[in-house]
């Protein structure tokens, strides 16, 4: 399934990096696509929804 998010807050690589590993943290396959400027997190998953927004949120960032 296919999930986007929008996510405030990522300013650099290494914000990519620790929102990629938190999503990959609930689901190994996870295929994340990160694009930083518009603040849109795409997330190809068979986990709930909900459990990525709250990895994402757990790592101090605020999904929209």
């Amino acid at each position: 399934m296919e999930h986007q998010f929008t996510v405030e807050g990522m300013t650099c690589g290494h914000c990519e990096k620790a929102v990629t590993q938190a999503l990959r943290g609930v689901d190994p396959q996870a295929e994340v696509r990160i694009d930083r400027q518009a603040q849109q997190v795409q997330v190809r998953s068979s986990a709930a929804r909900e459990a990525l927004a709250a990895a994402i949120r757990e790592e101090g960032y605020r999904v929209a």
